[in-house]
């Protein structure tokens, strides 16, 4: 049974100093934003009432061009 050898290099970087990672953590807490989300968090939700959302919103109307309505009969897709 053969013998592992060890290993000369180390897999992980050497540790930055404590101020370097304290001043890194600041950042990346800056960079997340955390408090618009906790604002969103503890903000009352949205309404689900028809009540609160009184007007209608028109519908689009999807037109098919006479090319798609080509390809599709050529696939046998039956746009109508």
């Amino acid at each position: 049974m053969a013998t592992p050898t060890p290993r000369t290099s180390r897999v992980y970087d050497e540790l930055s100093t404590p101020a370097q990672m304290r001043d890194d953590a600041r950042v990346v807490v800056s960079n997340l934003r955390l408090e618009r989300a906790a604002r969103a968090a503890t903000q009352q939700p949205p309404s689900l009432r028809f009540e609160d959302f009184p007007r209608d919103i028109a519908k689009r109307e999807i037109s098919v061009s006479k090319a798609a309505t080509r390809l599709a009969n050529a696939l046998h897709l039956h746009l109508d």
